[in-house]
């Protein structure tokens, strides 16, 4: 038992109950699985999300009168997100996405009344966090991502590098993001990857945590196998480029092998459509969004999955597809590093590089003992992470530690 978990069963000893949490997430991300941790430890006050209650209906773990809902914005934003022709909506979306995470914000702050702990998906929890401080609670702020500055300008690069128009990233989420970071008690991460992006800019390491996902060893189990005759290659995410979709097609078309495809699951940005008539296709299969429920087939028979992202914190989606005995080819900038070592279920590769992408794949084309090895690894690898119990005990040392500071 660690000393903080050790202060906070003194506290309850004591009659003095520890600070119980409250959560804002505007999608689902990895909040839910952080509510379920928090659930089974007594820690979970509430969680508040943006999506409509009957797409929550499979959230398991929580008590249903803990999950609060306020999707009037959230789902507008999202649905103008994936609308045809997206050009001419983006105002509205980048409006409403604005009025969703500044409406959820406003309403959890109304809520608060006694002191707590509020943990915020950044850009939604300034309101609700200082008023939580008020009240003599504690602020978390949750960055599932990296600095919102980092963020802002590595996809400006990019998008120059394939001659796109770039938006940019609000620059109220950017200045209200900020100011959260100075706010918060404590600012958790998910991967070094998005610690250095903080400390790069000016944030004091102390205050940042990096605290991995999991992964859901309940639902990612091994559904099948790869197919002898073929070498099959998966991504499965926003094909987009912030998750470097045109290095994939690139490394792909590249890729020697009589009996390769690649299956793409996930769906497409506008930006991707338009520069999709330029990248190379044969072999190619887009499938488009796919239900949870389905995904451990395609991890099990794919004979890779490869996420070539140019910036994220740490994709659930590694650790959804080693669940599932699935080698992985990730970049260091989707925070790999800090779910596997390289060539322990996986390997690492630089950002950019279709070259990169290329080596890897072929190395698991070759070598079948290799490929056999990194299936067998990437399921222990997560084992052995403990699913998402090891996520929850770590939250649950933060938590002991900051309410043994607090009461310090």
């Amino acid at each position: 038992m660690s000393p903080a978990v050790g202060a906070l069963r003194a506290m309850v000893a004591a009659g003095e109950p520890p600070l119980r949490v409250t959560q804002i997430a505007l999608g689902r991300f990895h909040h839910f699985h952080l509510a379920r941790q928090l659930e089974a430890r007594g820690l979970l006050h509430e969680i508040w999300s943006g999506y409509p209650r009957f797409k929550l209906a499979d959230e398991g773990g929580i008590a249903p009168e803990r999950i609060r809902t306020f999707p009037w914005f959230y789902v507008p934003s999202a649905t103008i997100g994936r609308a045809p022709g997206l050009g001419r909506w983006r105002p509205a979306r980048r409006a409403l996405h604005w009025a969703a995470v500044e409406a959820i914000d406003a309403r959890v702050a109304a809520q608060i009344r006694a002191a707590g702990v509020l943990v915020a998906l950044s850009s939604g929890g300034l309101r609700s966090g200082l008023r939580m401080q008020s009240r003599g609670g504690l602020y978390v702020c949750d960055r599932g991502s990296t600095h919102i500055r980092f963020q802002d300008e590595i996809l400006r690069e990019e998008y120059q590098r394939w001659n796109l128009r770039f938006e940019g990233v609000d620059p109220r989420i950017i200045d209200k993001e900020e100011a959260e970071y100075d706010a918060a008690n404590v600012i958790t991460v998910p991967s070094r990857f998005c610690r250095r992006s903080f400390v790069d800019r000016g944030v004091a390491a102390s205050k940042i945590r990096v605290i991995p996902y999991g992964g859901r060893l309940d639902r990612c189990l091994p559904a099948g196998a790869p197919d002898p005759r073929r070498f099959t290659v998966l991504f499965v995410g926003g094909v987009s480029l912030r998750k470097g979709a045109p290095y994939l097609l690139q490394a792909f078309a590249r890729l020697r092998h009589p009996g390769k495809r690649l299956k793409i699951i996930g769906f497409m940005d506008q930006d991707m459509r338009e520069l999709l008539p330029k990248l190379p296709g044969e072999g190619v299969e887009y499938l488009g969004p796919a239900p949870n429920r389905e995904l451990a087939r395609h991890f099990s028979e794919a004979d890779a999955l490869v996420l070539p992202s140019v910036e994220e914190g740490l994709s659930l989606v590694l650790a959804e597809a080693m669940a599932c005995g699935c080698p992985v080819i990730a970049t260091v900038n989707t925070g790999a590093e800090d779910l596997f070592e390289h060539l322990e279920g996986g390997l690492i590769i630089p950002a950019r590089s279709a070259g990169a992408i290329v080596e890897a794949l072929e190395r698991l084309a070759q070598d079948p003992g290799f490929a056999g090895d990194m299936r067998l690894a990437a399921r222990r690898r997560i084992e052995a992470l403990g699913g998402y119990d090891r996520y929850g005990a770590q939250w649950a040392d933060l938590l002991g530690e900051l309410q043994a500071a607090s009461r310090a």
